[in-house]
C-alpha cells in the first residue's frame, strides 16, 4: 500500500473511531491483511468475522456504519477478538467462549483509553474477571448510545428487559409485531406472529409490548 492509500484509509477509520484508535487499527489490519467493510445498518447484527476462506486468503471484518465513534470501537474490537482467538486456537473453540473472552478482554485493556471517560469505570469492571459480565456488558451497551449525535435520554424498553414468551414491537419498525422466544448471548430468537418467520434480534433494540 502506497502512502497516498495509507492515509485516505486512515481518513476512511478517522470518520467511524476515535482519533486515538486510528493508528493501531490501521497497523492491525495491515499486519493481519484484514479487509475491513463498513456496512448499512443492520438490524440481526453490529459486526461479524470472517476467516480466510479456499476462494480468498485474507480476514475478514465488518461493522455497521451507523455506529458512533465509541460503539463501532467496541463492536470491532468483538470482532478483532474472534480474529486472534482463531489465529491462536484455530475454529476448535466456542465462538464466545472462554479463549474469546479472554481475548476480547486483552483488546478492551488496550484500547480503554481510545474511548470516553464516562465508559471507563464499565469497562473496568468488565475486564475484571473471566468469565464476562452479561449485566455489565448490557450497561456498557446503553452508555455507548449516549454518545450518538441525535441520543435523547428515554425510560424505553430494551428487548433484554422482556422474558421470553412476551410481544413486542420494535420501536424502528413498529408495524411489526414479535415474540420473544430465547436469549442466544446477545441476541433473541424471535419470532413475526404474523408469518411464523424467526429472527436474531439484538438485545439492545428498543421495543414496546404489544
Amino acid at each position: 500500500m502506497d502512502q497516498h492509500s495509507i492515509e485516505e484509509y486512515k481518513r476512511t477509520l478517522g470518520n467511524y473511531l476515535p482519533t486515538q484508535a486510528v493508528d493501531r487499527v490501521f497497523d492491525y489490519m495491515d499486519h493481519y491483511c484484514v479487509r475491513l467493510h463498513i456496512t448499512r445498518e443492520r438490524r440481526s447484527k453490529l459486526g461479524d468475522y470472517r476467516w480466510p476462506q479456499p476462494r480468498h486468503n485474507y480476514h475478514e471484518i465488518s461493522v455497521n456504519g451507523n455506529l458512533n465513534e465509541y460503539y463501532f470501537l467496541w463492536v470491532l474490537l468483538h470482532e478483532m477478538a474472534h480474529l486472534n482467538c482463531h489465529q491462536r486456537y484455530g475454529s476448535e473453540v466456542a465462538p464466545h467462549g472462554h479463549e474469546w473472552q479472554e481475548e476480547y478482554r486483552v483488546l478492551i485493556i488496550d484500547y480503554a483509553d481510545c474511548f470516553a471517560p464516562d465508559l471507563l469505570p464499565l469497562l473496568k469492571q468488565y475486564c475484571s474477571r473471566i468469565p464476562l459480565s452479561h449485566t455489565i456488558e448490557t450497561k456498557i451497551e446503553q452508555h455507548l448510545k449516549h454518545h450518538d449525535a441525535n441520543y435523547i435520554a428515554t425510560t424505553c424498553t430494551l428487548l433484554n428487559e422482556l422474558t421470553p414468551g412476551a410481544t413486542f414491537r420494535i420501536k424502528a419498525r413498529p408495524e411489526r409485531c414479535f415474540r420473544a422466544i430465547e436469549k442466544r448471548r446477545t441476541r433473541w430468537l424471535c419470532e413475526d406472529i404474523r408469518n411464523k418467520q424467526k429472527f436474531l434480534v439484538n438485545g439492545n433494540a428498543e421495543v414496546e409490548e404489544c
